[in-house]
């Protein structure tokens, strides 16, 4: 029974210490031993309330020194973060890559002594091949112009911008920070799909405005997408680019719904939704459901634009359907000016747990796959291709260009750069540093003045970074990297040059049938420009197998909280 005994010595104290402040000839020790039996009583009320409730077994067998559990839990990941994890783990990401973006933020020094912490052994390390024949690169200001012959308003995009994160998963200073940071560095910063709201036009930065199935800024009354109201957003002239969100790394195929509860003046003006209704964000698009539609809506947009480069993004999942958007592009000759390819391994203010982590594919070869169905179709010279997930330093961006991007995008490497800590709090609305958040007083710790400077250096800074690798790789712009400048430990130690494992196949070859990567030309072969589905239809449900009506299930719990890149305004 000793699982009782804080429980008993809570009641044991209490008289103890009333006792002895009974007797007690001095005030002041009068007070401390009464304050003290309150305390012990307190305790031992609570250790009652344990006993009789049913929700938590733990409490029930050990009251009162059960809270312990919930204590240690809740102090957890900073334990973990500052006296237990190594400079290596990525939980996502590792301290030697947040503490590289908080020195070049700040403009310090980011060298460091004695030698490489990799295990160059080991599968799975990557290096780039440097030459003895090294060029000095002094213009680090790497630029990719996008638009193509229908563009009227082709944009020279940074090598290196800010990737979707919008007002209401990020606090209005922080939104503000990192759109004055990139007006100071010439970059890009993408509005994510919670429409520009008045924080994105403070700082005065070029803006990528994505269109998310929400239409969020640009919808009518029933969520319905505004051509209108797209024109009227689309014509400001901080907007350089359009978006159209398909699908999101970290939760591709999840919506979200943001509860009106938790809905501002301010994000109801951003996203033009009312106050009084819960904020919708669908799975899929209702202005198109077919690939000819899709790229029919692309069109639209661009008209409606004034001819500003448009283009979507998405992270790949069934390649097939891919495909199909490419043989739509085909057959209709109404071409994106780019395609942004967002892998798994992005963040999000929340997700479901299953959808980060076993949901969508991996950059890489998500990339691969859309680099190549790009050439094998021949069209791959009149699209440029972005690319995002977990992309913060020169190394990195080196070797998403080596397979295939054009530029990269990155959001948590800005959200270090403007102060945020990795405390993995954003749907919680508690970020300790301000930048997650919608609470006034947390948001006060972000200074957009100086960490507007931090975003500026962080970007100024990686670039040089760039210039110098590929300086040393004898090379003159990023443009001319390539997997062979890579190479790859693979298991039992062996190593394997890049442009064998990221081999581009040839131009055209999946229009003549030349491919000869089978795993491309079936899917190709497959791949209809009318419609997403399988051409073979396949059972919908196993034998036996049945989905209960809602009205057949039993009540479930309720839910903490909406997800989506609705305003986590929790998150």
């Amino acid at each position: 029974m000793e699982r009782y005994s804080v429980f008993a010595l809570t009641a044991v104290m209490a008289v103890v210490f009333a006792i002895l402040a009974a007797f007690a000839q001095i005030l002041a020790w009068q007070v401390i031993l009464w304050i003290g039996s309150a305390a012990m009583l307190a305790l031992f009320v609570v250790g009652i309330r344990d006993l009789v409730q049913t929700r938590h077994a733990i409490l029930r067998n050990y009251p009162v020194i059960g809270h312990m559990r919930w204590l240690f839990e809740g102090i957890r990941p900073e334990i973990r973060q500052y006296l237990i994890e190594s400079d290596e783990d990525e939980e996502p990401f590792s301290r030697e890559a947040r503490s590289l973006v908080y020195q070049r933020a700040k403009n310090v020094e980011d060298k460091k002594p004695f030698g490489t912490h990799e295990h160059v052994y080991d599968p799975g390390y990557a290096w780039m091949t440097h030459s003895v024949a090294t060029k000095h690169v002094e213009d680090w200001d790497f630029r990719v112009e996008v638009g193509g012959p229908e563009c009227r308003q082709p944009y020279e995009i940074s090598l290196y911008n800010i990737s979707a994160m919008s007002f209401g998963a990020l606090s209005g200073n922080a939104i503000t920070a990192l759109n004055t940071g990139a007006r100071m560095g010439g970059f890009a910063h993408d509005t994510g799909e919670g429409g520009i709201s008045r924080y994105h036009r403070a700082g005065g930065g070029d803006l990528i405005f994505q269109v998310g199935t929400g239409y969020f800024g640009c919808r009518d009354k029933n969520g319905n997408f505004s051509p209108k109201l797209f024109q009227e957003q689309a014509a400001d002239p901080q907007v350089k680019m359009i978006e159209l969100k398909l699908s999101q790394g970290a939760k591709p195929g999840h919506g979200g719904m943001l509860p009106a509860a938790k809905i501002t003046p301010e994000i109801a003006e951003a996203r033009h939704v009312p106050m009084d209704e819960d904020c919708i964000s669908p799975p899929s698009h209702s202005a198109f459901s077919t690939p000819l539609e899709m790229v029919d809506f692309l069109g639209q947009l661009r008209e409606l634009s004034g001819g500003k480069p448009v283009g979507f993004k998405l992270c790949i999942g069934h390649r097939r359907e891919f495909m199909c958007i490419v043989k739509a592009m085909l057959e209709t000759g109404i071409y994106p000016d780019f395609i942004v390819v967002d892998g798994s391994e992005g963040g999000t203010g929340a997700a479901p747990l299953e959808f980060s982590n076993h949901m969508g594919m991996p950059l890489q070869d998500g990339l691969a796959i859309v680099h190549n169905t790009l050439i094998g179709a021949g069209v791959r010279d009149r699209i440029r291709i972005g690319a995002s997930g977990k992309v913060v330093s020169a190394f990195d961006i080196c070797r998403t260009m080596a397979m295939g991007a054009d530029w990269c995008n990155s959001a948590r490497g800005f959200m270090f750069a403007v102060g945020c800590i990795q405390a993995q709090a954003c749907h919680t609305n508690e970020c300790p540093a301000g930048v997650a958040t919608q609470d006034k007083l947390r948001q006060r710790a972000v200074d957009v003045t100086d960490k507007s400077v931090r975003v500026a250096n962080f970007h100024r800074n990686t670039l040089k970074a760039v210039a110098h690798m590929i300086g040393a790789a004898g090379l003159e712009h990023p443009g001319e990297i390539s997997p062979y400048h890579f190479n790859f430990r693979q298991k039992m130690g062996e190593t394997i040059e890049g442009d064998l494992i990221f081999n581009p196949i040839p131009e055209g070859s999946l229009l003549d049938g030349t491919c000869e990567v089978e795993a491309l030309m079936s899917r190709w072969r497959r791949a209809r420009a009318d419609s997403f589905e399988r051409p073979e239809r396949i059972a919908s449900h196993r034998p036996g197998h049945k989905v209960r009506r809602a009205v057949e299930r039993a009540p479930a719990e309720p839910a903490a909280g909406g997800g989506g890149d609705a305003v986590r305004a929790k998150a």
